[in-house]
């Protein structure tokens, strides 16, 4: 098991420095946002997987020459209060390490989602307050406010998207088509759930550079997958028009109302810049074979740290 914790660690720290800002840094997720995203994810399942289980795997040497058998006898030891011979403190203090930072990243989790969920309650409660329902829009409601403002709401009930009255001012006919596309397309995908692992794992490791410029990547990824489908309902210049008003005028506004998280992508100007660049210069997508190479580097990141866990 010592090859195999060896190797998990050599895989958790490539993935956790050099891979994530080679991916942090290329021009083609542009081309294939979507495909992207499924990079990114895998990236951080696999480097949390190789990580503490680089950990475990070195913390069970003592107890048996495999995870299964070795878990089995750790248990065993646990509930008699004794420790194999060979055991020695490096190896229980990495089964600790990998117990307590399991523990930190679930728990990560699961306050960021609470969180979420209440603020996100909060401010629904307000919405349904302080604004009207846009007429021949269901789901959408206008605050009464000068600021350019466009986001949504998504809920595991129910979902909202919210405008501005100076966004109505703002915005023509097809350019505002565009903007209630780009945040149906948001809740339809279930974008926030995705942003809301990121978060998670920035929250959990504030001091990881790389968890930062994870979770920039993935807003921006995200927002050019919601531009895809807004493109369906108006031509680029159009939508690249609407995101640089929106996105300018939201930014400057000290009056802006305060928006949750999952919403930034609209009113960050480094989120914004990116999007109409690339919808300014469209370039061709991604070919089908890279798209299939990317695809299987995700798989293969998922599957190695789990077969070298479960079957050596």
């Amino acid at each position: 098991m010592f090859t195999a914790s060896v190797v998990l660690a050599a895989l958790a720290l490539t993935l956790a420095w050099p891979v994530p800002l080679i991916l942090a840094r290329a021009a083609w997720p542009a081309r294939a946002p979507g495909t992207a995203l499924v990079l990114w994810q895998s990236i951080a399942l696999a480097g949390g997987l190789s990580m503490i289980g680089s950990l475990v795997l070195y913390g069970l040497i003592p107890f048996g020459g495999n995870l299964i058998e070795g878990g089995f006898e750790f248990v065993r030891h646990l509930f008699a209060g004794t420790l194999p011979p060979d055991a020695n403190f490096s190896q229980m203090f990495a089964l600790c390490l990998a117990a307590l930072l399991t523990g930190h990243l679930l728990l990560s989790l699961l306050l960021t989602v609470v969180r979420s969920e209440k603020q996100r309650a909060r401010h629904l409660s307000l919405v349904n307050l302080l604004s009207a329902p846009l007429e021949g829009n269901p789901g959408t409601r206008v605050l009464d406010h000068p600021s350019p403002v466009a986001y949504c709401l998504p809920g595991t009930t129910s979902s909202v998207t919210v405008l501005s009255e100076g966004l109505l001012t703002l915005l023509d006919e097809s350019q505002l088509r565009a903007v209630i596309a780009h945040e149906n397309a948001h809740l339809a995908q279930q974008h926030h759930l995705v942003l809301l692992a990121f978060k998670s794992w920035h929250s959990a490791l504030p001091w990881f550079p790389i968890a930062n410029r994870a979770e920039t990547a993935v807003a921006v990824l995200v927002e050019m997958l919601a531009d895809d489908q807004a493109r369906r309902a108006t031509d680029d210049r159009t939508l690249a028009t609407a995101i640089a008003l929106v996105g300018s005028g939201a930014a400057t506004d000290p009056g802006a109302p305060e928006l949750t998280w999952a919403n930034r992508g609209e009113i960050e100007p480094g989120l914004v810049g990116p999007r109409v660049v690339r919808l300014l210069n469209p370039q061709h997508p991604l070919s089908s074979s890279a798209r299939a190479v990317v695809l299987l580097a995700a798989t293969a990141l998922l599957v190695i740290p789990t077969v070298l866990l479960v079957l050596i």
